[in-house]
């Protein structure tokens, strides 16, 4: 190769470079444009200005679709508390999402029959329930005491759904009750009463 050729030849392949740099670039720009976009969206449905929140869930997979699923994952982590969500369980949770507006074939009710299909982890459950607990004490006070009892209420029902023997017998496990004291242990925005009056405890 001469060395004319030889230069021509590496130019051409500095162009290439650079030419792969600047659209991996304008790849990212694109990518960081787009999740901005996704966490105004989220803002506007979730009514949540903090950043640090808003990341946070993009983290954790939620998106301005699924993000009205945020208060059904406790209740979803109450039925996995005995290691599977029995049919009773499924049914309850499903009902709670269509009164809170989740329509059946959305990207939302799919997330929903996905974590109700296989255990979302432990960190999953407790980063959004971080959350929650940061949404609510956004709210007013009267509001926000109601919806931490409606959330417990849930939990309570979703716990029973499925408990007892032919009806018999205490509905919610000592594990379930358990669980549901520290959900609301952890809504509670004055901590030491957290779970005080909690399923009768």
């Amino acid at each position: 190769m001469s060395e004319k050729t030889f230069k021509k030849w590496e130019r051409s392949k500095e162009e290439e470079y650079f030419h792969k740099k600047e659209q991996e670039l304008i790849g990212k720009m694109r990518q960081r444009q787009a999740e901005a976009d996704e966490r105004r969206q989220m803002a506007v449905a979730t009514g949540v200005a903090d950043e640090e929140v808003l990341n946070d869930l993009q983290g954790l997979g939620y998106t301005r679709e699924t993000v009205s699923l945020l208060h059904l994952a406790p209740l979803v982590q109450v039925a996995w508390v005995d290691g599977q969500v029995q049919t009773n369980e499924r049914e309850q949770l499903i009902q709670i999402a269509r009164l809170r507006g989740i329509t059946e074939g959305s990207s939302a009710d799919r997330q929903l029959a996905e974590w109700l299909d296989e255990r979302p982890s432990e960190e999953f459950f407790q980063r959004t329930l971080h959350i929650v607990h940061a949404m609510l004490d956004a709210l007013s006070p009267a509001y926000s005491e109601a919806s931490r009892r409606d959330l417990v209420a849930f939990a309570i029902a979703i716990a029973a759904a499925s408990g007892g023997i032919l009806g018999l017998g205490d509905k919610i496990s000592d594990e379930e009750r358990a669980a549901i004291t520290r959900i609301a242990r952890e809504l509670e925005s004055n901590r030491g009463e957290a779970a005080k009056g909690v399923l009768g405890k």
